[in-house]
This record gives C-alpha cells, structure tokens and sequence, in this order.
C-alpha cells in the first residue's frame, strides 16, 4: 500500500493507503473528518466539496493517492477555534440550511468562489453553486447567506488594513 503524506486542516497527516481509496473516504472513516458528506458517489450533488490547495474538489472523485503533499482543508478546518467563519457565521444567520447534509459542500463550495471572487453578484453565487445540489430550499437563503457573508469577509478585511 502506499504511503501519503499531506495537510489536512493545518496538520501533517502520514498513512498508508490502498490505491482506489476515495478522499472523501480517507477523510471520513481514516481521519473521523465527518463533516464531508457523501451524498451520491457520482460528483453529481457536491455535499462532498473540500479544499485541495486552495481549489474546491469533489473528494469523491478525487483519490486519496492524488492528494499526497497537498493542503486539504474540510470543513472542520474553515473556522478558528470556536469562532466560525464568516461563512458559516451567515449561513445560520440567513437559515441558509435546513437539513444541513448539503450544507458543508455548499460552504467550502462558496469560500472558493469568495476567496476567488470576494464581490461576487447574485448570478455569479447561483451559478458558482450549480455543482451543489439542496433538496430542501429554494436556494434563496444560500445565495443570502453568500452575499452575507461576502459583505462581512470585506469588512473584516478592510479593519485588518486599517490596523
């Protein structure tokens, strides 16, 4: 079995891996990282989403072998100790959820977009989110949620500069 090593939330992780293991499997049984979901197996609803060196990814389709020496960041990983991120900070604020088992997929999914687009317009936000599915909403109150969240992540940025 090969062995991998890679940064999962900030730690080195080393193990040793069978060939066709799933990140989202590694992360799920291998590192009790429960917040990535697995809702289809085919890259179809996006509740799997996490962060491989900055980019979100479908860690079930991605192996856990193609992750050796990458940051991988999940959900757990996103906040900062007991403080969420801004993120996921909005999304409870705006009920930006229901369930919740689409939820973390669809945070890490909208921290990429943020990260890359931090004033993003409401058709950038719906369309961004087309490789998440919710059965439960409208999608109204996640878009909500990402707008809030994007106006709070500048704010935040903006009191950093001016410290």
């Amino acid at each position: 079995m090969p062995e991998i090593s890679l940064e999962v939330n900030g730690k080195l992780v080393r193990a040793d891996v069978a060939p066709n293991l799933l990140l989202a499997d590694f992360l799920r049984q291998r590192l009790e990282l429960t917040g990535t979901h697995v809702g289809c197996d085919t890259s179809q609803c996006g509740a799997c989403v996490v962060h491989v060196n900055g980019n979100s990814v479908k860690s079930c389709t991605m192996l856990a072998v193609q992750a050796n020496g990458a940051r991988v960041t999940t959900i757990e990983g996103l906040s900062e100790g007991a403080s969420l991120h801004p993120l996921q900070a909005a999304f409870r604020d705006a009920h930006g959820l229901q369930c919740g088992f689409c939820t973390p997929g669809m945070i890490m999914s909208a921290a990429d977009l943020l990260q890359k687009h931090p004033t993003p317009t409401e058709a950038q936000i719906r369309t961004w989110l087309k490789g998440n599915i919710c059965r439960c909403t409208g999608y109204h109150n996640i878009v909500k949620a990402v707008e809030m969240a994007a106006a709070a992540m500048r704010a935040q940025n903006t009191a950093k500069a001016a410290e």
